[in-house]
């Protein structure tokens, strides 16, 4: 075998396995202590669309001045979170203070490669015919209709 050919099926080798690996990508959402009722809404659906895609979630609880003292209103805030989302992911670190901030990670219970598999499969069936190719021509006027010419037809006045 020639050193070409060896160079060669080396390449496609990489290749293939390059295919079927994914990235980890970790996505973080901040938040603090004291997050109104609404605003935690919005972060958990971010925290769900994040997991839905098959990334991790690093969540963090960001502790300013004498919210420092009260570290477990942010331990509650993460555990109420994890619960949220147990359906999408588990918790991969469990929360744990790091100077003024408080970190957890959460991950996806499917691989990304899994999602993209299964929103995939989702797709395919939800194929829509396009309007233009399921709507009929419009018919042409018949040669011996009257109203075809441009003649006036005479009617009830």
């Amino acid at each position: 075998m020639d050193y070409g050919k060896f160079k060669y099926e080396s390449a496609v080798k990489a290749r293939e396995s390059r295919k079927n690996q994914t990235q980890t990508i970790v996505k973080e959402i901040k938040l603090r202590p004291k997050i109104d009722p609404h605003d935690y809404g919005t972060k958990k659906g971010h925290v769900e669309r994040f997991l839905k895609a098959g990334d991790k979630v690093k969540v963090t609880i960001m502790f300013r001045g004498r919210e420092q003292s009260r570290p477990e209103l942010g331990f509650r805030l993460l555990q109420r979170l994890a619960s949220d989302v147990e359906e999408l992911g588990f918790v991969e670190s469990q929360p744990k203070q790091d100077g003024r901030n408080m970190i957890m990670v959460i991950g996806p219970h499917r691989k990304k490669n899994e999602t993209r598999a299964h929103t995939a499969g989702q797709n395919q069936n939800r194929s829509v015919p396009s309007p233009r190719a399921a709507a009929p021509a419009a018919p042409e006027p018949a040669a011996s209709d009257p109203a075809a010419d441009g003649a006036a037809v005479p009617g009830p006045a």
